[in-house]
């Protein structure tokens, strides 16, 4: 219901033939340039706000642009990007991107790719990337103390110049070996065009970052590379034949765009680099020793495209696994229960949900109860006009169940802030009559902030963490929120203090909390949030064991300094209020 935002998608293509090739084989020139624009529509899910592709021309003559680049922002941006595009848009390699801000910063000048030009073709470098850094101030303060002077602190433009800085310095070095070797003039351009390493390149840049990323780069010479964070946190898949290399966010975009098998396609390892060399030879480098094991579990529960087919089954698993759950909280009255989903990415966890209760000899009731209306117009009004309108959003099937007979079971693939339920989605529910209304998440309690590529920053925008709080409050334990904050802001990097916000209660008292928070005023129907298990995701989810969000347990420094940081912020602006 509540649409998290993802940071971006990635998408790459190598040529490994003379474009003649592909003009002969597959009837246009323009073979990478639509194989692209399916990796990038079929990836739209990762970004909508903005889209931009790179490509160089490795055949282009001196004096002739040989690195080109395209903009576009909005819900279309893909369509408007690939519109733009003229013929000479033509190359051996190719770069895609489709943006997410989690920054709140929006624009063109914030849309991937982004270029650092020079004379020295080797010296040109397209970068974008699916990332989010925690430390981008201590890299701004080394880039300075260097002597540079950044125009711009952000995450994509300080990487730019690093690992730029770090290109020249690769660069410098061949230019050393060249003149020893006695060469002159455009021979020395040749063999640095033909002799970078983009290995030297990462290793130097990459361990000054902490975060998630998948940072994907082209050169004005012909190097390809993507590189993993060394946590494995953001997801990045590759496939190579005689023709091509292809990279991309998502495993099954891979597939449909070539016509693959899901085994055909590999996923880059954990701090390991996929570099393709301006010859066309792929190698794969570990540029920074891979840490322990903390892909992302949020990609599995939401974000990645359900057709991918582990990540089906592990949807099917999460829903399945909540039916205890589910059975205790309609007193096992399945004969009086219907079963419904919202929003549609719930609808695999769904399946997964009423298997579980057919397993156990029931017949399942299923109704589509919950249906998204239309994009209503809700800029044309401030205020309460402005929520009035935002609540009908959402409709429901009048009919579907039988009043204050019937239970109502609507499972969700998560729950963040609780925004919708409150002012929509309990409302319309209500509206039914329901006996009971069962809301269930197949991911835990979102308790923290993410940082490294999804939008949820802050912490009281978070429901449990308000419900947490709440309970505190009521029970006289301000003494503790005043001792998280000391410690917070005291010692912000040995531990996640945060956590001791949620150790006094219970999963069950924080839900009850919950939903007095969000029932609205009015509501009849008794409201009970089922929500899935810590041990119940890892089961589900056994080689995403990334779970932060619901744990507090980051993988990184800069992840429990943020949360810690996050904390402070929040009880001074409490305080600033009173």
């Amino acid at each position: 219901m509540e649409v998290l935002k993802h940071e971006c998608g990635v998408a790459m293509i190598r040529l490994l033939k003379p474009l003649a090739y592909y003009k002969k084989k597959y009837g246009t020139e323009r073979y990478a340039l639509n194989k692209l624009y399916l990796l990038m529509e079929k990836q739209h899910n990762r970004g909508q706000e903005g889209a931009g592709v790179g490509c160089v021309n490795l055949d282009a003559p001196v004096g002739e642009e040989y690195m080109f680049r395209e903009r576009a922002m909005g819900k279309d941006a893909i369509t408007e990007v690939f519109k733009q595009i003229d013929g000479s848009f033509l190359g051996q390699l190719y770069m895609g991107h489709l943006r997410y801000s989690t920054t709140g910063k929006s624009g063109l000048q914030y849309v991937h790719p982004f270029l650092r030009r020079n004379n020295w073709r080797a010296k040109n470098l397209c970068l974008c990337g699916n990332f989010n850094m925690t430390n981008i101030d201590e890299v701004f303060r080394f880039l300075t103390a260097q002597g540079q002077s950044p125009r711009i602190l952000g995450d994509s433009y300080i990487t730019l110049e690093l690992m730029g800085h770090r290109l020249d310095r690769e660069v410098e070095r061949l230019y050393s070996i060249a003149r020893e070797l006695g060469l002159e003039g455009i021979e020395i351009t040749r063999f640095i065009d033909s002799h970078v390493k983009m290995g030297n390149v990462l290793r130097s840049t990459m361990p000054h970052f902490d975060g998630g990323y998948v940072m994907c780069g082209l050169t004005g010479s012909g190097e390809m590379f993507a590189v993993r964070d060394p946590w494995g946190i953001r997801p990045a898949f590759w496939y190579r034949d005689d023709e091509i290399v292809v990279v991309a966010s998502e495993r099954p975009v891979i597939q449909t765009t070539f016509d693959l098998q899901a085994d055909d396609i590999r996923e880059l390892r954990p701090g390991q680099a996929l570099i393709v060399t301006s010859q066309g030879e792929l190698q794969l480098e570990q540029i920074q020793l891979a840490k322990a094991n903390s892909a992302c579990s949020f990609e599995r529960i939401y974000f990645s495209r359900g057709s991918d087919r582990d990540i089906y089954q592990e949807r099917k698993r999460l829903g399945e696994q909540l039916t205890p759950a589910i059975m205790k909280a309609i007193g096992n009255d399945v004969a009086h229960s219907v079963f419904s989903y919202i929003p549609n990415t719930a609808e695999v966890a769904f399946y997964g949900m009423t298997d579980g209760v057919r397993r156990m000899d029931h017949d399942v009731r299923i109704e589509k109860v919950v249906v998204k209306d239309i994009k209503l117009r809700t800029f044309i009004t401030e205020g309460d006009e402005r929520n009035d309108l935002a609540a009908h959003v959402y409709d429901i099937t009048y009919g579907s169940l039988v009043p204050d007979m019937d239970n109502l079971v609507v499972i969700d693939d998560s729950i963040v802030r609780g925004t919708t339920l409150r002012e929509s989605i309990f409302k319309i529910l209500d509206r039914l009559h329901p006996k009971k209304i069962v809301m269930v998440s197949s991911a835990p309690q979102i308790r923290y902030p993410d940082y490294y590529g999804i939008d949820m920053s802050h912490l009281e925008e978070l429901c449990a963490f308000r419900a947490a709080i709440a309970l505190l409050q009521e029970r006289g334990m301000q003494q503790l929120i005043d001792d998280i904050y000391r410690a917070c802001k005291e010692d912000p990097l040995s531990a996640n203090h945060v956590r001791n916000v949620y150790a006094p209660f219970s999963v069950e008292e924080i839900n009850n909390k919950i939903v007095e928070m969000l029932r609205p005023e009015g509501m009849r129907a008794p409201v009970e949030l089922v929500f899935q298990s810590i041990e119940g995701l890892h089961h589900a989810c056994p080689n995403h064991p990334g779970d932060w969000y619901f744990t507090g347990h980051y993988p990184t420094q800069g992840g429990i300094r943020l949360c810690n940081e996050a904390f402070v912020n929040y009880v001074e602006k409490v305080m600033n209020h009173k």
